[in-house]
C-alpha cells in the first residue's frame, strides 16, 4: 500500500545502508532490517557564520557543539541571503527562483510581483521534504517560522506536515503574541492550518521544542519515525533573551566589535573552519567604535549581551530536545541537521528618523530594557560584521557573510557520518533535501508526483562527502545564485560575485575561496578566461532560472520600509503623522515661546 514501508521497500533500504557504509543498530542482528531514522531539523535564524561555538563563537552552545563533535561541520555550506529562498530551498531541494521565491514579499519590486519565480510564496510545482516522507510512513511535524505563504492551502499544514504550529511572517515578538510592529498587523501564528493563540508563559524558542516534544510523544505508538523540523525564531529581529540568559555575558562585548571580529577569526583558524592566516577586511559600513559616545557603546553592548543570551536560550533548548530523545531511546537513530537560513543581519532599525519615532511609540527603547520584554533591538552592521567573522558581508549580500553559514549534519553512532570532521567541499541548502531521503532509504522524485509534474530537484546528496570523501558533490559544474539584484557563480573553488548599493558597487568580482574566504583579492583582472568564463555560466543560469534585472535605483532597505510603511502600516502611519504633527507644534510653540522671552528681556534691556 502507498505510504507504507513494505518488504520491497525495506530490502531496498538495506542494499542504499550497505552502499553508503551503515552499519547495524548497535544490539540488533546484522540480518535484520534497520529502523528507519528518524530526522530533526533545527534551523536557527539569522546565525552568522561563526556564531557556534564550534565554528569560533565566544557564545557558549554547548549542545550544538556536542552535535558537531558527534558529526560534521560544513565550512563551505551556503543558502541564499534572506530566510525564505533559504526555506524554500531547504524543504524542496529546488533552487529559489523555479520554487517561487525569486524575491520575498517584504523585498520584491512592484515591477516583479507576479512574474514566473516571483511568486513570493512556494508554488505548488514542487514537493517538500515533508510530503516525500509521508509519503514512505513519516510521521511530519513543523513547529516555529514557516514565511512560505500564509493562504489555508500554503500553509504547512497543506504541504505535507501531520502537525504544524507556525508562524507565517518573517518574525515577531519573543515574549508575547506581537507582530513585528509597523511590519506586520499582528503575529499570524497558526496551528494545523487554524490560527492560533500562544501561552502566556511564551518565549519562542522553549515553546517551539515543548509543542515538537508534545507532538513526538501523541503519535508515539504510531511506530512510524519522524520528521521534525523546528524552525527558530533565534535570532531575527527583535533581539530578545531571558533576564538570566541576558546577565550571563554581562562582562563581555565592551572591547567593540572590531575585537570581536579578529578574536573569532582567529578562532575559527585554530578549529579549522578556515585557513590560517586567511587575510580579513573590514567592512566599510562597520562604524568606528571609538567614535561612539558613551551612551551608544552602553547600548551596543547591551544587544550584543541580548543577541548572545537570546542564542545560548536556543541551544538550552536543543539540549532539552536532544535529553527527550535520549530518554526514549530515540536518539541514536536520528539524523540531526542544524543551520541558519542566512547571514547575521545588518539592519539598523533606527537609521532614520521616521522610523526612530515610530518605534518609540511602540516598545521601551530605554538601554536597561534591551533584549527584555516590551523591547525592540537590533545588532546592526558593527556586530552582524563580527558575527560573519572572518567573511565579508552579511545577510541579503551575496558576499560570503551573506550565504555561507554553519552547517552540522549528526547520526549519533552511525558509520554514515564521520563524527567529530570538518568538510570544506562547497555544500549547498538544496543538497540537504535528497541527502537525507538518501540516508532514510526514501525515494525522491524524478520532476513528476503524484500523477503531476513537478521542479526536479536541483541539489546533489551530501552522502559521500559525509563519508569522508573529500572535495565537493559539485565537483566543477557551476551553481547560480540571485536575489535583489546580488548575485553569485560558484565553481570549484572560485566564485563570482555582484553587489548593488549600498553594500556595493554593481560591479562583478571574482575570489579563490579556498584561500581567500574572506573576499579580500579580486582576481577578474589576473585571470581574465576564468572570470569571462563564469560570467557566461551566470548567464545561463540566470536565463534558466528567469532571473530579471532590478529596477534602477533599487535597495531591498528601501523596499522594505516601503512594504511597513506604505502596504501594512498605513493606518500606523497616519497616527504617526498626526503624532509627529503635533511634536512639530509643540516644538514650534516652544520656539515661538523662546524667541518672545528674548524680545522682553530686550526690551527691558
Amino acid at each position: 500500500m502507498p505510504g507504507r514501508l513494505g518488504g520491497s521497500r525495506r530490502a531496498a533500504i538495506i542494499a542504499i545502508a550497505a552502499l553508503i557504509g551503515i552499519g547495524p543498530v548497535q544490539g540488533q542482528p546484522a540480518a535484520s532490517a534497520p529502523k528507519h531514522p528518524n530526522i530533526v531539523i533545527l534551523l536557527a535564524d539569522d546565525w552568522g557564520f561563526s556564531d557556534v561555538g564550534a565554528f569560533g563563537s565566544e557564545i557558549a552552545t554547548p549542545n550544538i557543539d556536542a552535535l558537531a563533535k558527534a558529526g560534521m561541520r560544513f565550512s563551505n555550506f551556503h543558502v541564499a541571503a534572506s530566510c525564505s529562498p533559504s526555506r524554500a530551498m531547504l524543504q524542496t531541494g529546488v533552487m529559489n527562483h523555479r520554487n517561487g521565491l525569486g524575491n520575498m514579499p517584504e523585498t520584491i519590486p512592484d515591477e516583479h510581483r507576479g512574474k514566473p519565480g516571483y511568486d513570493t510564496v512556494m508554488n505548488f510545482r514542487v514537493v517538500t521534504i515533508a510530503e516525500l516522507l509521508k509519503a514512505a510512513g513519516y510521521r511530519t511535524y513543523l513547529t516555529g517560522k514557516w514565511h512560505l505563504g500564509s493562504d489555508a492551502r500554503r500553509l504547512p499544514h497543506a504541504r505535507g506536515y501531520d502537525r504544524a504550529f507556525s508562524l507565517a511572517d518573517a518574525g515577531a515578538d519573543n515574549f508575547e503574541q506581537r507582530p513585528i510592529e509597523g511590519m506586520y498587523d499582528k503575529a499570524n501564528w497558526t496551528e494545523n492550518g487554524k490560527p492560533a493563540t500562544l501561552p502566556k508563559d511564551y518565549y519562542s524558542s522553549r515553546f517551539v521544542v515543548q509543542r515538537m516534544i508534545d507532538y513526538i510523544e501523541a503519535d508515539r505508538k504510531s511506530g512510524k519515525p519522524f520528521l521534525a523540523s523546528i524552525n527558530f525564531l533565534a535570532n531575527h529581529i527583535p533581539v530578545q533573551a531571558p533576564d538570566s540568559d541576558i546577565a550571563r555575558y554581562s562582562a563581555m562585548y565592551r572591547d567593540g566589535w572590531t575585537a570581536l571580529r579578529e578574536a573569532r577569526a582567529k578562532r575559527a583558524a585554530a578549529l579549522g573552519i578556515v585557513p590560517a592566516g586567511a587575510p580579513v577586511v573590514t567592512m566599510p559600513t562597520t562604524p568606528d567604535w571609538k567614535k561612539l559616545d558613551a551612551e551608544e557603546r552602553a547600548a551596543a553592548v547591551r544587544v550584543m549581551q541580548a543577541y548572545g543570551g537570546m542564542a545560548t536560550a536556543m541551544d538550552r533548548e536543543i539540549g532539552r530536545l536532544v535529553a527527550h530523545l535520549k530518554a526514549t531511546g530515540d536518539y541514536d537513530n536520528t539524523i540531526f541537521v542544524f543551520l541558519s537560513d542566512n547571514g547575521a543581519e545588518p539592519t539598523n532599525p533606527f537609521s532614520s528618523l521616521r522610523n526612530r519615532l515610530f518605534l518609540d511609540m511602540q516598545y521601551d527603547l530605554s538601554t536597561a530594557n534591551i533584549g527584555r520584554r516590551g523591547s525592540f533591538a537590533a545588532i546592526g552592521p558593527g556586530w552582524a560584521s563580527a558575527a560573519a567573522s572572518p567573511l565579508a558581508g552579511y545577510k541579503f549580500t551575496a558576499s560570503e557573510g551573506g550565504l555561507r553559514v554553519p552547517l552540522i549534519i549528526a547520526w549519533p553512532g552511525h558509520a554514515a557520518i564521520r563524527a567529530g570532521a570538518i568538510n570544506d567541499g562547497l555544500a549547498h541548502v538544496t543538497d540537504i533535501l535528497p541527502t537525507l531521503t538518501e540516508l532514510a532509504g526514501v525515494p525522491g522524485h524524478g520532476g513528476s508526483w503524484q500523477g503531476r509534474a513537478v521542479e526536479p530537484v536541483t541539489g546533489r546528496s551530501l552522502v559521500p562527502m559525509l563519508g569522508g570523501r573529500g572535495g565537493s558533490v559539485h565537483g566543477d559544474a557551476p551553481l547560480g545564485y540571485e536575489l535583489s539584484g546580488n548575485a553569485a557563480l560558484f565553481r570549484g573553488d572560485y566564485k563570482l560575485v555582484r553587489n548593488l548599493a549600498p553594500t556595493g558597487d554593481g560591479k562583478w568580482r571574482l575570489f579563490d575561496l579556498k584561500a581567500d574566504p574572506g573576499e579580500t583579492r579580486d582576481l577578474a583582472a589576473a585571470e581574465p578566461d576564468r572570470f569571462a568564463a563564469m560570467m557566461a555560466d551566470y548567464r545561463a543560469y540566470a536565463k534558466a532560472n528567469g532571473v530579471l534585472d532590478m529596477p534602477a535605483g533599487y535597495t531591498a532597505d528601501e523596499q522594505i520600509n516601503r512594504y511597513a510603511f506604505e502596504r501594512q502600516g498605513k493606518p500606523r502611519l497616519i497616527r504617526l503623522g498626526l503624532w509627529a504633527g503635533g511634536i512639530v507644534l509643540l516644538l514650534s510653540a516652544l520656539v515661538w515661546g523662546l524667541r518672545r522671552r528674548r524680545r522682553r528681556r530686550a526690551r527691558a534691556g
